[in-house]
């Protein structure tokens, strides 16, 4: 993966993002997108040696589009200024369509590198399920919550959009409340690559997957067999 020609690209169409400019530099964006299916393809083949439930995810499809969705935004930029990508057991990558835990990761225009590992703002079906997990199995989260590897990685899960107060169905004294208010159950990190690519970018992202994988194991939980 050429990762300085990637984040030149992004950096270039975050300047110039409209469909005139792509189309001339539709080229170089159709070798970069080749090495970034191969890099997922690669991530795949690594994580499936610790978490064999993603060994036949298609990397083609766990590939995010680079268009945005227009539809209901302000922001009319027809791209996304990210290379992104998330590795599931179901194959099914957003979670409207009920992926599931995800390993995500992204590059975007500023060199920086997103690894991410749980469900971000799920359905509210899905989300229902997951916090009525944290309080039927208080014990298992706490031990989730006190593993090493995933505080010195990750540290807390993220708190992004946290509710004021207890979820309705959810009473103020229920166990790990703090973490029932949340909308997310995920942790992410962010690296720089700007001044340091790593010699093998697959192994440096699978290794924070692996730290990740006990949030969703656990989160595989409360998905019926």
């Amino acid at each position: 993966m050429h990762t300085r020609d990637l984040i030149q690209f992004l950096s270039e169409l975050a300047e110039n993002n409209n469909r005139a400019w792509f189309v001339m530099n539709k080229p170089r964006y159709d070798i970069l997108r080749a090495e970034f299916l191969e890099l997922v393809a690669g991530l795949i083949a690594q994580v499936s040696k610790f978490d064999p439930s993603v060994a036949d995810c298609n990397p083609k499809k766990a590939l995010f589009r680079i268009n945005r969705d227009m539809r209901f935004s302000r922001d009319k930029s027809p791209y996304k200024t990210t290379f992104s990508a998330a590795i599931t057991a179901s194959g099914l990558k957003k979670p409207s369509q009920g992926g599931g835990p995800a390993y995500y990761f992204h590059i975007d225009a500023n060199g920086m590198l997103l690894v991410a590992g749980g469900e971000y703002m799920p359905p509210a079906d899905r989300l229902k399920a997951i916090r009525q997990h944290v309080v039927d199995d208080a014990a298992g989260f706490s031990k989730l919550l006190k593993n090493r590897k995933l505080k010195e990685s990750y540290g807390d899960l993220q708190q992004e959009g946290k509710l004021a107060r207890p979820p309705k169905g959810f009473d103020a004294d229920a166990p790990h409340v703090e973490y029932l208010k949340l909308k997310s159950f995920i942790v992410w990190k962010e690296v720089s690559l700007a001044g340091r690519i790593p010699q093998d970018l697959a192994k440096e992202i699978a290794a924070g997957f692996k730290d990740a994988y006990p949030l969703v194991a656990w989160l595989r939980e409360t998905i019926p067999v």
